[in-house]
């Protein structure tokens, strides 16, 4: 079966389509990637998406709105590849763009509620398209009492897990997370969590200060010096001493956060603070968290294994800036474990998650599960997502 998967991460740059030849079921799924492509988004519906995540206010019209005009996007994205790579497609798998994502309850209305919300219409998708489309992935997994994510690691374990090698699985989108496979590994003892901001503070912070939506290849961190101080203290916080199962989007590292991170160099005695070590100090606190995640609650719950029986696998955008992947190669080199990327194996870093979410609908399709409890903190497995069928 060729399916299609559809991802928009919490960067909100746009949209990722991957093509995927997928076969087997369950953890015995064999794959290959046909074709990838991204597409950004209109200026003007990133405003949007970005204005209303996490928003205490908003209009519900333009809410509904969005939903529909993001369909018809992720169905454009969906045909402009399917006619590039010249293949017919069978199902398609779509994430959506996640508007707010809480996966612990808080008290809502005389209960604790545990929610989340991606928009992006799916029948609107299946009807442009003509074929099923599988969406609204995460719900399945918070109804069994999980937090909803990451689902990602399902791939994650079948691509790369090791007889002899303990692999740890880091993907930089707009909000950082890793999965972590023990060498021999069965699913259940796979761990997996969001280590906390990836590209979401970098990307906010170059956007304030040099009217830049990101930085290319790190190029102005790479200009500055990194404010030790004012990492570490950030490292402090309630979110990063919090043990796995865990999770972050704009919630944790949105408009509020950056709003503090750069109150820190606006202070007098940060007066010596450049534009670019504000920059630097953002990648540093990214790169950081992901290291201090490893040592914290992989490394240590693994105690038995020594640490170059780890390597680290890096994906996603983030991958690409090389000052954020230096500063990490440095601070896991003080673990002992080294930095590849998902490309040595065949896997294009960009590709991944849209690639993982291809691969999930096809386990719905095969009415087989396809979250890891362990990772999610699910009581059980679930079958994850609802499909929406074509009209005839």
């Amino acid at each position: 079966m060729i399916v299609a998967g559809v991802m928009s991460g919490t960067s909100a740059d746009g949209i990722d389509v991957a093509l995927v030849r997928i076969q087997g079921r369950g953890f015995n799924t064999q794959l290959k990637l046909l074709r990838h492509a991204h597409y950004r988004y209109p200026a003007e519906v990133r405003r949007f998406i970005l204005r209303s995540m996490n928003a205490k206010a908003a209009s519900v019209a333009d809410l509904s709105r969005l939903n529909f005009r993001l369909g018809e996007l992720y169905a454009d994205a969906v045909l402009k590849t399917r006619r590039a790579a010249g293949v017919t497609i069978e199902l398609v798998g779509c994430h959506g763009q996640t508007l707010y994502h809480q996966g612990e309850g808080q008290n809502f209305l005389g209960r604790k509620v545990a929610c989340t919300w991606q928009t992006g219409e799916a029948a609107l998708i299946a009807a442009r398209v003509g074929t099923p489309v599988v969406s609204d992935f995460r719900t399945a997994d918070m109804a069994v009492s999980g937090q909803g994510a990451p689902l990602v690691p399902f791939l994650d374990y079948l691509l790369f897990r090791h007889r002899n090698l303990g692999r740890i699985v880091q993907n930089i989108g707009g909000i950082a997370n890793l999965s972590a496979i023990p060498p021999a590994a069965p699913p259940e003892q796979v761990m997996a969590f969001d280590t906390g901001p990836g590209n979401m503070v970098i990307d906010a912070v170059t956007e304030r200060l040099f009217r830049k939506p990101y930085d290319r290849n790190g190029e102005i961190a790479a200009r500055g010096r990194v404010n030790h101080q004012v990492v570490n203290r950030l490292l402090g916080a309630s979110f990063f001493r919090q043990p796995p199962p865990r999770t972050a989007g704009r919630e944790q590292f949105g408009r509020e956060f950056v709003e503090d991170f750069m109150g820190y160099f606006k202070g007098r005695s940060a007066r010596a603070a450049s534009k670019e070590d504000t920059v630097a100090s953002a990648t540093a606190l990214t790169a950081a968290s992901i290291a201090d995640s490893i040592a914290k609650f992989v490394i240590s719950r693994n105690s038995k294994l020594r640490t170059r029986n780890w390597e680290l696998i890096v994906s996603g955008g983030g991958s690409r800036n090389r000052t954020l992947m230096r500063m990490l190669a440095e601070r896991t080199g003080e673990l002992g474990i080294p930095v590849r990327s998902s490309d040595a194996f065949g896997m294009p870093s960009e590709a991944k998650e849209a690639v993982a979410f291809a691969v999930l609908a096809y386990q719905t399709w095969e009415r087989q599960p396809g979250n890891i409890p362990s990772a999610t903190g699910a009581k059980r497995a679930a079958v994850l997502g609802k499909i929406s069928y074509p009209p005839k």
